[in-house]
């Protein structure tokens, strides 16, 4: 695994020489990527939650 790792990230610095900075694509995908990623734990916590009340409500008889 840290064998691909280090691969994967040495090709990527290979591409990524002489650029100057991020593309705007590039930025948005990062920004939709993060978006998404905030969402699903989100969603995630808000699920955890609505159990948690449940299993409350169960335990004292509510």
């Amino acid at each position: 695994m840290h064998l691909i790792v280090v691969t994967w990230l040495t090709t990527r610095l290979a591409d990524t020489q002489g650029e100057e900075g991020f593309s705007t694509a590039e930025l948005l995908g990062n920004a939709a990527l993060a978006l998404a990623v905030i969402v699903a734990i989100w969603a995630g916590l808000s699920d955890m939650g609505a159990q948690f009340i449940e299993r409350m409500r169960g335990a004292l008889g509510m």
